[in-house]
Order: C-alpha cells, then structure tokens, then sequence
C-alpha cells in the first residue's frame, strides 16, 4: 500500500474568475502561490454551539492555529459539495452527515496565500471523534463566547478562517 503525503495530493488550479487552468500538487500549489479551492464548514451541534479545533502541528498551512470551521482543500476534478461533506466527516470524524448547506463564496488573499473559499454551515448531532492528523483539540462553543474568544486575541485563530468568520457575520442570512 502506497502512502500519499498531503503535499502530493493534486488540486485544481484556478483563476481569479475560479476558472480551471490546471492542475498541481498541494505542495508545488503552496510554494508557487498558486490559487486553488478551499472549502469551509461551520459545524452547529443541537444546541446551536459551533463545533471550535485547534489544527495539529503538522498541518502544512497555519499550523497550531484556532479554527471556527472544518474543511480544506478541494481535490482535483472534485465539486465544492462534494469536499464539504467529505472534510466535515473526516474532520469532525463522523459519518451520515446531512450535506452541507452552502451559504457564500469568496477570493480570500492574505497570508498562507489564494484561494477560493466556499462557505457552508451543517448541523452535526452527531457524537464527533475528529481525525488525530488534523484536530489537536476542540470543543463546541455558543455563539457569543466564539465572538469572545475571537475578539479577546487570546488566540491564534486562521486567518482565512477569520476572514470567513467575519462575511459570515456580515451575510444578509446569517442567524446566531
């Protein structure tokens, strides 16, 4: 059995208009600079707490960094459903998820590089077990101690993560 590295999986390389033009490693994606698709999942228990991680060590991009979403990137030739309900499971280690209700899509640029970020949200009652590779710690927050924690800076959260936070908050559908 061969083992693939993150850094070797292939993505879709994009344009600026999230246009196709290629295609590429992770890894070579991450030293070029090149843009590529990116998926975020806010994950809500029952009681309406977002689920809250702290990504491992040997995460290639920000690692030992908060994050308010699950998600990642989307693999070659895949749809952005599709990597949202594949990186919920494997991330919140679940499976028979709902699939994600996609909510809003954007060009983040800032540190780490570009990517298109597609934005989604799923409703998770279901006991999680995240993926050790990729979730150090978590816990389930309520809306307004997230908004605590992200204003306190006590935290070293993502910052394409916050950048998506932050639309989130502002999109005209957005409920707490």
């Amino acid at each position: 059995m061969t083992c693939v590295s993150a850094a070797d999986e292939v993505l879709d390389v994009v344009d600026r208009d999230d246009r196709v033009v290629g295609q590429a490693p992770r890894g070579e994606v991450y030293a070029q600079g090149l843009i590529h698709r990116c998926v975020f999942v806010r994950a809500v228990d029952a009681r309406g707490r977002v689920f809250v991680h702290r990504r491992t060590a040997s995460k290639l991009v920000f690692p030992s960094y908060y994050d308010m979403f699950v998600g990642g990137v989307v693999g070659a030739g895949e749809s952005y459903p599709q990597a949202a309900l594949r990186e919920a499971e494997e991330e919140l280690g679940v499976r028979g998820l709902a699939q994600p209700t996609p909510l809003f899509k954007f060009l983040y640029e800032g540190p780490g590089g570009a990517w298109w970020s597609y934005v989604h949200e799923v409703r998770c009652e279901l006991p999680v077990d995240p993926q050790a590779s990729e979730v150090d710690w978590h816990t389930y927050l309520t809306p307004q101690e997230l908004d605590r924690r992200v204003t306190g800076g006590e935290w070293a959260w993502v910052p394409d993560g916050l950048e998506a936070y932050r639309r989130l908050r502002a999109h005209p559908d957005f409920h707490q």
